[in-house]
């Protein structure tokens, strides 16, 4: 780990996590570099990128207590807020926006300004590159966002719609591959680069698995162009992240895996029900990499050979040290250096996807699914994949939790699919499958899966115990889930016309029950 870089993300540190002020202000260039020394070894360019790469995943509140609860991977202890917060559908915290607008697009704003005038062209690509992992996640939060108008001055400014966002990804992404392809063995990435060691081709595999990632969004809203933009990147020079050996993973530089802060320091996250009925239920030996056992045996007696316990991400809580005994998720994160952001196992489950629709260039959806689980096991080094993928029998299981009475917080399980495939069944199952094991190989890692759960409506998720969502933010039915996240109130108060214009853009109301444009109602085929 190159330590020397750690002085850019405690420079970062001192802006607040969850700063939202004005707008204009935020496209103040606050990176302002005058050190000579600094134009040596293309520091005056790279020093921006650690920071930048650091804070593409956010922390407590901006994925813990959102899209991590909302596709029931963790679920806290802490009735927070008086248990009227986001895992219950009122709306308390929404800060990924500055994250990602003070710490990536900022400055990279500002050094794709630097590696223009140094005629780097690699570098303005990186950055690009960048400015869209981290767009691209906040526009699945909210839809439309600030992107091509980003560093206007303007009083009111304007944001792009998705339908604009995703063109113009995608062309963003054809520059980039295309730069990236024709320099492989340039040198200047390599003492900024913490997760490839600055080898081009990886980040031409990384930018080309993005471009798959993004064209199955648009699998339902625009079908032709997720085909032309999926087969061109099966197809590229590149490839795409295949092998354990490609995976993606962003380095924390010297700072603690924040989860495990969450965890362990602060005690606000468990094990999450769902992750207890799935796992348990297909007898996944990935569990034993992903949490710890709970503490007491009674919580686990419906199934005492497999001592986990997890708690509804949605549930009733009356305090906090109730199921604070419940599994934590595993102490090895305590040590972690690095956090996953595209991974081999990912790309296969996509893939397989990609087959079920028929884009070229695909193996058949079997071999992707199985080789996506395979991946994924040897990834979390756990045993028995062989036995695992012939399970033809396994369901999850109900729910129930122990320190509640009655029927609180406890579900009866929808899945209705087994591990093993099965060709005989119908494209929409056989995605069902796919999407479910996808679910649990993201685990660290759900902000496409939140993607996927609502364009697809898979897995089967339990819906929300505890629901608080009110005509504020949007009502949520009792079998529906969360569609997105408002504006943000620091947009409302000081960018009004451009929240007004926005809202048209999404085509519903500013609340949590409008879908976004490419989460179409409605079957997947």
């Amino acid at each position: 780990m190159k330590y020397k870089h750690i002085i850019y993300i405690l420079l970062i540190a001192l802006i607040p996590g969850a700063c939202t002020d004005n707008f204009e202000e935020m496209n103040k260039d606050p990176y302002q570099i005058s050190d000579e020394s600094l134009l040596q070894d293309f520091n005056q360019i790279g020093s921006f990128f650690p920071t930048m790469l650091a804070n593409i995943i956010g922390e407590q509140v901006q994925n813990n207590l959102s899209n991590d609860a909302f596709v029931r991977h963790l679920a806290t202890p802490t009735p927070f807020v008086g248990g009227a917060n986001n895992t219950t559908y009122n709306i308390t915290w929404n800060s990924y926006w500055g994250r990602i607008y003070n710490t990536i697009m900022s400055p990279s704003f500002q050094v794709i300004q630097l590696a223009e005038e140094a005629e780097e062209e690699v570098f303005v690509s990186w950055a690009k590159l960048i400015r869209i992992m981290g767009a691209s996640r906040l526009s699945a939060w909210h839809g439309p966002i600030i992107y091509s108008n980003f560093g206007s001055s303007s009083q009111a400014i304007m944001y792009d719609s998705e339908e604009v966002l995703y063109n113009t990804w995608f062309a963003e992404l054809d520059d980039i591959v295309a730069t990236f392809d024709a320099n492989p063995d340039y040198p200047g990435l390599s003492s900024f680069d913490d997760s490839f060691g600055g080898e081009v081709t990886n980040w031409a595999k990384l930018a080309n698995t993005l471009r798959l990632q993004l064209a199955l969004r648009l699998t339902k809203v625009a079908p032709e162009l997720a085909r032309t933009e999926g087969e061109k990147a099966i197809a590229a020079q590149a490839g795409l992240i295949s092998t354990n050996s490609d995976n993606f993973f962003i380095s924390l530089y010297g700072q603690q895996f924040h989860p495990a802060v969450v965890a362990y320091s602060w005690n606000d996250t468990r094990m999450s029900a769902s992750m207890e009925s799935i796992l348990i239920g297909y007898e996944d030996n990935r569990i034993a990499s992903y949490f710890e056992p709970a503490q007491i045996p009674a919580l686990y007696s419906d199934h005492p050979e497999w001592p986990y316990k997890g708690i509804h991400a949605a549930s009733f809580l009356a305090a906090k040290d109730q199921r604070l005994t419940y599994s934590n998720i595993s102490e090895d994160f305590i040590s972690a250096e690095e956090r996953r952001y595209l991974t081999a196992t990912e790309t296969h489950f996509m893939l397989a996807e990609a087959a079920l629709r028929n884009w070229a260039g695909t193996m058949s959806a079997q071999e992707h699914y199985e080789e996506g689980v395979r991946l994924s096991f040897a990834e979390w080094g756990a045993g028995g994949v062989d036995e695992y993928l012939a399970n033809n029998t396994g369901m999850p299981l109900d729910y129930n939790d122990p320190m509640a009475e009655g029927d609180v917080n406890d579900f009866q399980s929808r899945i209705t699919t087994t591990v093993a495939w099965d060709e005989a069944v119908s494209n929409e199952e056989k995605l069902e499958k796919i999407i479910t094991q996808k679910w649990i190989a993201s685990y660290m890692n759900t902000v496409e899966i939140w993607v996927d759960h609502r364009r697809t409506g898979y897995p089967k998720l339990p819906y929300n115990y505890k629901n608080e969502s009110n005509s504020t933010w949007g009502i949520i039915g009792d079998e529906e889930f969360l569609k997105r996240m408002p504006f943000v109130e620091a947009e409302r108060e000081n960018n009004p016309q451009g929240v007004a214009d926005a809202t048209q853009k999404l085509g519903g109301p500013d609340l949590i029950s409008t879908r976004l444009w490419w989460d179409v109602e409605g079957p997947n085929f």
